[in-house]
């Protein structure tokens, strides 16, 4: 776990020091998609939290850990705990194909993406998370937090997943979470990646379409050939959920059509597919000027969720 050169002015037994004191986790296992994509699976050395599809939590590194690409360390008045919150995944399903809940494991799963942006005075954490292997320590947040859960669901309601990479994980938990009960309501989740290769959990989604009628799963992309070259016998240009959320799109694309009055949507991700509005100076809301989830839902009678209003559209700040 240690650098194979500790950072100046540190020694090896200081770098243990600090990892006893900030590390209270364990890494039981990792797969890789692709370099860039990681699902781990970490154990903490307490008792699994108790929590509900879609909360989130801590997972941190010192800033005295070397980086996957061996780029330099931030030199800092004093070594720190590299913190950043990521939302809880799923496994989904066993080796045998059945549901797999959260409180059936004693282990948490992340979904991660690979940021290599250099190190500052705010070092990143990613770079560090992707260096580590079986067995390694990290630290672990004790409490799971989060008001993105299926609270207003109810069990014939319709529900709707958007996620852009990553975006996907609680998308994950909270879909089987609503399998466990015995959900009547159309679920379907879809997501938007770069390429195919970006899928983590595609398999697992599969075979659920396969298991569960009232299932659907859509992956859509943005950069693979038949997105953009105009050529290729299967061109279907560029892929969004903001395309794909439109009535007959979504019809051709999962088979049954959504009613506002019956269906709630959760978005997660990219900040420009939710496309979250702010107040002008009178009060009023503005859209941003490119079109997301949230302004086109609402021309169609989807009532945008807050904490004082409750509605049918719920959205994650994931970035």
């Amino acid at each position: 776990m240690n650098p194979p050169n500790p950072p100046p002015g540190q020694s090896t037994s200081e770098i243990e020091e600090l990892q006893n004191k900030h590390y209270n986790a364990t890494i039981l296992d990792l797969r890789m998609p692709h370099d860039h994509l990681m699902i781990a699976r970490v154990k903490p050395d307490a008792e699994i939290p108790t929590y509900s599809g879609g909360q989130y939590t801590t997972l941190g590194l010192g800033s005295w850990e070397a980086r996957v690409d061996d780029g330099p360390l931030a030199e800092l008045p004093k070594p720190k705990l590299v913190r950043r919150a990521y939302s809880i995944s799923c496994p989904m399903l066993d080796s045998s194909g059945k549901l797999v809940s959260n409180d059936q494991i004693d282990y948490l799963e992340f979904y991660i993406t690979l940021v290599l942006r250099p190190d500052s005075d705010d070092p990143p954490l990613t770079p560090r998370l992707f260096r580590l292997k079986v067995g390694d320590r990290l630290h672990l947040g004790k409490k799971p937090v989060g008001t993105y859960t299926l609270k207003p669901i109810q069990p014939t309601d319709n529900v709707i997943f958007a996620g852009t990479g990553t975006g996907e994980a609680p998308h994950n938990s909270m879909s089987i979470e609503l399998l466990k009960r015995g959900h009547t309501g159309q679920i379907t989740s879809m997501t938007c990646v770069r390429y195919k290769g970006d899928l983590g959990y595609l398999d697992q989604q599969m075979q659920l379409q396969e298991l569960f009628p009232n299932y659907h799963y859509g992956a859509f992309t943005t950069r693979e050939p038949e997105n953009i070259d105009q050529n290729h016998p299967h061109y279907v240009g560029k892929q969004y959920l903001q395309d794909v959320i439109a009535q007959e799109k979504f019809r051709e694309s999962f088979g049954w059509t959504p009613i506002p009055e019956q269906t709630h949507i959760f978005l997660c991700g990219n900040p420009s597919m939710i496309g979250l509005p702010e107040k002008d100076e009178n009060g009023e809301l503005v859209f941003p000027e490119s079109k997301g989830m949230v302004e086109l839902l609402t021309e169609q009678g989807y009532q945008l969720s807050t904490p004082k209003s409750p509605g049918t559209i719920h959205f994650e700040k994931y970035w």
